[in-house]
């Protein structure tokens, strides 16, 4: 056991600014003896021993000092301080008197902090220049409130920078707000190579807590870094890998300095190199581009991208070659060409020039395809063979690439008539249209048998000629002709017109006649039947009778079919079906 007066108490006690301090007082008096008494003291910044209480065992005497609203003591005599500022940072004693055992005291160091803000980091905000003669300014840190002031130290793509003579420097300020708090910025400076313009900068603030490092980092910046190109790229942009005529092509030409440089275009003509600076966009200086609208054949060459550096007056150029592909001179002969006939056979051939290999089609008047190949052979004519024909030139390997030609040829011949309105049943004094329908070239004339009002109208190659009449006794005997002629020859066809009236009174003489004779047949089948059941004709062959040839008996029953009558019917029948017909068949 300890046989003198001990005081034991932290050496430290870390306490956040706004929080609360308990700062305590452990005491060993030999023998289990009481104090006399217990005082508490800060060391002023003279170095003085301030009281703040003073206890004994009739009671607490609390000292009047600037703490005295914020101090407050525990049942175990442990002292409190709350609402702490920075300005609390001191030294702390406590004393305790144990009358024979003397007098003993210890003390304690409260360590105030305040945790600092998140750091601010701005970049150069106008960019910095690989050449520059002086070590540029890469960016600034700036942390806030923080106590005790803190460390900012600076990081490049996560190392950190280390000063370094002419090369990396850190100039650092640091502030004491009123609050007491700290604010430290700090600037760093370094130089910068082309590859920098990848670098990512960040800034971190170091300060410690319970014994421990700590720090908090800024986001992390890029520098807008200044540079001159060293390479030139110059490429053609097309709708596809192959540029054919009517495409429109756009020349790309890119840099890798910073800023980039400005562009001009040229293009080659012989040994001289026009500047197409006129045709280039308002813009095509800054944005490296140069929009070819509709090229053609003329369109082809090299072409030539030109950079300026405006840092230091440096040029790059850059070519390349457009190939615009093309198909011309197509050309379509027609063997034989003199006039065609029906019957004829002609041969339609093909031709077309382009760098690049081709492949023909041909189509009819409907654009259907109807052969290959640069030739094409038609036989056997008729006037209703196309009169076009359009050869298709395609270039397989350029797709969109084909130019056509279109020949036309005429066959003649001789009209051939294709349509009639004939038998054309009518009324006396009606107005009627005959229709005269034919097919002929060249262009036929129409000539009628009989008088009236006639308009003819075209219908792809056919002609067509509508007569219109008032039927008459004559036109319903005779009927009409219609007479088509060119100087191949002669077309005629006899349109026959019907009264529809005496068809009708025809149809109804048939009808009766039909009808007659049907009665007839059921009158002879009753009488035959009547007889049967009265016995009177015998059935079976040995009865069989003839009974076409009457005995001269009273009770036998003769049926007579006069001939006036079967004349009559014949005469029926022989309208109906408009003509004779032999006895045997009536």
């Amino acid at each position: 056991a300890a046989s003198k007066l001990e005081i034991s108490m932290p050496a430290v006690v870390e306490v956040e600014v706004g929080g609360t301090a308990r700062i305590e007082c452990n005491f060993y008096i030999p023998e289990n003896a009481s104090y006399t008494y217990i005082d508490w003291f800060y060391v002023d910044r003279s170095n003085r021993q301030v009281r703040l209480y003073h206890v004994t065992a009739s009671g607490v005497l609390e000292d009047d000092t600037d703490y005295k609203k914020r101090l407050s003591l525990g049942a175990d005599k442990a002292l409190s301080l709350s609402s702490v500022t920075v300005q609390d940072a001191r030294t702390f004693v406590c004393q305790v008197g144990a009358g024979s055992y003397g007098v003993g005291e210890n003390s304690t160091e409260l360590s105030v902090y305040k945790v600092p803000k998140t750091p601010e980091i701005e970049p150069n905000s106008g960019g910095i220049s690989v050449r520059s003669s002086e070590v540029p300014e890469i960016a600034r840190c700036l942390s806030r409130n923080s106590f005790p002031p803190p460390n900012i130290t600076w990081h490049k793509n996560g190392e950190q920078l280390h000063p370094q003579e002419n090369e990396v420097t850190m100039q650092s300020t640091l502030t004491r707000e009123s609050s007491g708090l700290y604010t430290v910025s700090s600037t760093l400076y370094a130089p910068v190579t082309r590859q920098d313009r990848h670098s990512r900068y960040h800034c971190a603030v170091h300060y410690w807590l319970r014994g421990q490092r700590r720090a908090l980092e800024s986001r992390r910046v890029k520098v807008n870094i200044f540079y001159p190109t060293e390479h030139l790229k110059l490429q053609v942009v097309s709708p596809s890998a192959l540029v054919k005529e009517g495409d429109n092509v756009t020349l790309v030409c890119e840099a890798d300095g910073n800023p980039p440089p400005v562009f001009s275009f040229f293009k080659k003509n012989l040994d001289e190199w026009q500047d197409l600076s006129s045709l280039a966009a308002p813009d095509s200086s800054d944005s490296g581009v140069l929009n070819l609208h509709d090229v053609n054949k003329s369109s082809s060459g090299t072409y030539r991208c030109q950079s300026l550096d405006l840092d230091d007056m440096t040029q790059r150029e850059e070519d390349v070659n457009l190939v615009v592909n093309y198909i011309e001179g197509v050309h379509v002969k027609m063997e034989p060409s003199s006039t065609l006939r029906e019957g004829d056979s002609v041969t339609l051939s093909c031709d077309a020039h382009s760098p690049v290999a081709l492949n023909y089609q041909w189509r009819d008047g409907k654009g259907r395809k109807v052969a290959e190949g640069n030739r094409f052979v038609l036989s056997n004519l008729t006037i209703e063979t196309s009169k076009t024909f359009s050869c298709m030139v395609v270039a397989p390997s350029v797709p969109g690439l084909e130019q056509s030609k279109q020949v036309s040829m005429a066959v003649e011949g001789k009209p051939r008539i294709v349509a009639i309105s004939s038998p054309l049943y009518v009324r006396p004094d009606q107005v009627v249209n005959l229709t005269c329908k034919a097919i002929a070239f060249p262009q036929p004339t129409f000539q009628w048998s009989i008088n009236g009002t006639a308009h003819e109208y075209l219908d792809n190659q056919h002609i067509t000629s509508n007569l219109t009449v008032r039927v008459s006794h004559d036109l319903l005997q005779a009927g009409a002709v219609c007479r088509v002629s060119n100087r191949l020859g002669v077309s005629e066809k006899h349109i026959q017109l019907v009264d529809q009236k005496s068809t009708a009174e025809s149809q109804g003489v048939i009808i009766v006649a039909i009808i007659v004779a049907i009665l007839v047949v059921a009158v002879l089948g009753a009488i035959i039947y009547f007889l049967h059941k009265k016995g009177k004709i015998p059935c079976g062959r040995a009865g069989k009778q003839d009974i076409t040839k009457p005995e001269a008996r009273k009770d036998k029953i003769v049926v007579e079919v006069k001939s006036d009558k079967l004349s009559e019917e014949a005469g029926l029948l022989q309208g109906a079906n408009g003509e004779k017909r032999p006895a045997a068949d009536q």
